[in-house]
């Protein structure tokens, strides 16, 4: 019988108290042999859980308990709009993964599958804290390095028709990448990059609403203007390889 739970955790950072929207597909404390929860790391910075509501098939599949949830600043977590940018950092992120660990329980078994940033923020937490709780690390369209994405991702959009790329250059040059024109650019740029089908899964488009709704951490922490080659919080990041090769978890 498959159970389902969603609810919030109080994640107290910096003095002051958060809420993590999570939900849990399946049973936190089953004993079946080689059974341990998988926790599911969304993408962005500051894009929100749903696409990667697929993982909770493995319970149905497999047994396997999965728990989804918003990083804090996106979908139903707590939202920080104020925030001075000094606020959103990996450490932050980390933090709150862990508060959620020990929240369930489940410090002491257990799995990630991280998608792009989430990917890094998995890789960051198993090197830095070497968690003896963490046995499997799966990484998923994970950069291995900002600064090759950033020169992997122009390379990409040169390849853009000559009228769609002008009009990324033209909107990010004056500042005006909400305009309608812009979006239908870059939305040309993730149909060939992001999610190749020609109708979006609606889970899919529902990380992509969140994020439109407060891209306050995307914009805080992964800026692409102007065309594609200018970040913040992130610029210069790498995977922490040497470390997590020597981490206590298997990676893939």
């Amino acid at each position: 019988m498959m159970t389902t739970a969603t609810g919030k955790i109080d994640f107290k950072y910096q003095g002051a108290t958060y809420q993590t929207w999570y939900k849990v597909v399946g049973d936190l404390q089953s004993t079946k042999a080689g059974v341990r929860p998988l926790i599911a790391l969304h993408g962005g910075p500051g894009i929100s859980h749903s696409y990667m509501t697929p993982h909770a098939d493995l319970f149905a599949s497999h047994g396997i308990p999965v728990i989804l949830y918003d990083q804090i600043g996106i979908g139903e977590s707590s939202h920080y709009k104020d925030a001075p940018k000094e606020f959103w950092t990996v450490e932050l992120f980390m933090d709150e993964l862990e508060n959620l660990l020990n929240h369930f329980g489940i410090s002491g078994d257990y799995d990630l599958v991280g998608n792009s940033w989430g990917g890094m923020l998995a890789a960051n937490f198993a090197a830095a804290r070497q968690p003896a709780g963490l046995k499997h690390l799966v990484m998923s369209g994970t950069p291995a390095s900002i600064a090759l994405w950033e020169q992997s991702t122009a390379g990409l959009l040169e390849q853009l028709p000559q009228d769609v790329l002008e009009m990324i250059k033209k909107n990010e040059a004056a500042g005006t990448t909400n305009s309608a024109d812009y979006q239908e650019a870059m939305m040309k740029f993730y149909k060939k990059h992001v999610c190749r089908l020609e109708t979006w899964p609606d889970a899919l488009n529902a990380s992509f609403a969140a994020m439109e709704a407060d891209p306050t951490v995307y914009h805080t922490m992964l800026v692409f203007q102007p065309y594609f080659r200018l970040f913040y919080r992130l610029k210069g990041s790498t995977l922490p390889g040497k470390a997590l090769l020597n981490s206590r978890s298997q990676a893939l």
